[in-house]
């Protein structure tokens, strides 16, 4: 069972691995030994994801997402198969922990009496200072 936070479980019959040989520098141990990992988590399948967790991870994640509702996380970054497991393993927990809940909606709010008076300050200096530069250039 993978834990992502104590509210949210996935268990290990939704998830499935697949092993091919890693390609990159390595000498014979790429040409021999099959240590990419391909972490295949049946999304559509699954019960403790909610159907607006599962949009969220489509719209954030949609190359990860294949037309049979399987979400595949690739890893191979080291000569390990193990550590490499447990690499795709922490990417997902990654993945579902940044769309856990929808972002927050900003509150729109307007600038106050005291910010528009300062700004319409700051244009009026502005256009003084632009406006003698004129003059004096003029001499």
């Amino acid at each position: 069972m993978i834990e992502v936070d104590p509210k949210l479980q996935i268990e290990d019959s939704y998830i499935s691995f697949r092993f091919s040989r890693s390609g990159g520098p390595g000498g014979q141990n790429v040409n021999k030994v099959e240590t990419r990992v391909e972490l295949r988590f049946q999304m559509d399948a699954c019960p403790a994801l909610s159907e607006a967790h599962r949009i969220r991870l489509r719209k954030a994640f949609p190359s990860y997402v294949t037309t049979e509702g399987e979400f595949i996380v690739v890893s191979d970054l080291t000569r390990s198969r193990e550590r490499n497991r447990s690499d795709a393993i922490a990417k997902l927990v990654e993945m579902l922990t940044a769309t856990r809940r929808p972002p927050k909606r900003r509150v729109p709010t307007r600038p106050s009496r005291a910010q528009k008076r300062r700004r319409l300050e700051n244009k009026r200096k502005r256009s003084e200072i632009k406006r003698t530069r004129k003059l004096d250039g003029a001499d």
